[in-house]
């Protein structure tokens, strides 16, 4: 069986990150922890976690915004090193 020339090419599809979703699994007291913002949701969580993972989008959104870019059009693997160095350690 030949392959159909006639057909274009199909381009790999770059995936868009219109939001994040942080989700805490550590939480034991019972309380729900949920904080939103424009592009943003965390949930649950220890209170640490909790903090952690605000601290982390909230360093990662000033990043974007130094590199004057958005997080629609971030390339994924750039924006997972944002992240990734925006973690508290």
């Amino acid at each position: 069986m030949s392959k159909d020339s006639s057909k274009p090419a199909r381009k790999k599809r770059q995936p868009k990150v219109s939001g994040l979703l942080g989700v805490g699994l550590d939480n034991e007291d019972g309380h729900k922890r949920i904080t939103t913002g424009d592009k943003f949701v965390l949930v649950g969580g220890s209170q640490e976690t909790h903090e952690k993972m605000t601290e982390t989008v909230v360093k990662t959104f000033e990043e974007l915004k130094r590199r004057d870019k958005h997080l629609e059009n971030v390339d994924p693997r750039e924006l997972a090193e944002i992240l990734d160095k925006s973690r508290p350690r």
